[in-house]
């Protein structure tokens, strides 16, 4: 399953932070090269973007409270599906309340 995670940190001197974003990093770190982090985008400013690919919504609930141990910050989750699943509902044709 993937996911869409949008973080907005509190707000804080930038010099603050410093801290906590080399913390997050060694958080992330190990994510991306196992793949569990797929896309990767900070914000600017202050944020990330981050595609998860995950086996479970208790996972991505797992990573966003290590990320806010961090970073504490709000988060926006979006579960997303493969384009091809909207292609195929809209090729057929399909009503949507049938599914």
């Amino acid at each position: 399953m993937h996911f869409l995670v949008i973080s907005t940190p509190r707000a804080e001197k930038p010099s603050e932070a410093r801290a906590n974003q080399k913390s997050w990093w060694a958080w992330l770190d190990p994510l991306i090269r196992d793949g569990t982090a797929k896309h990767v985008y900070t914000k600017l400013g202050r944020g990330a973007v981050i595609i998860f690919e995950v086996e479970s919504h208790e996972r991505v609930h797992a990573l966003i409270n290590q990320w806010q141990e961090c970073v504490p910050a709000t988060f926006e989750v979006m579960a997303l599906l493969p384009w091809q699943h909207q292609a195929a509902i809209a090729q057929a044709q399909t009503n949507p309340m049938a599914l």
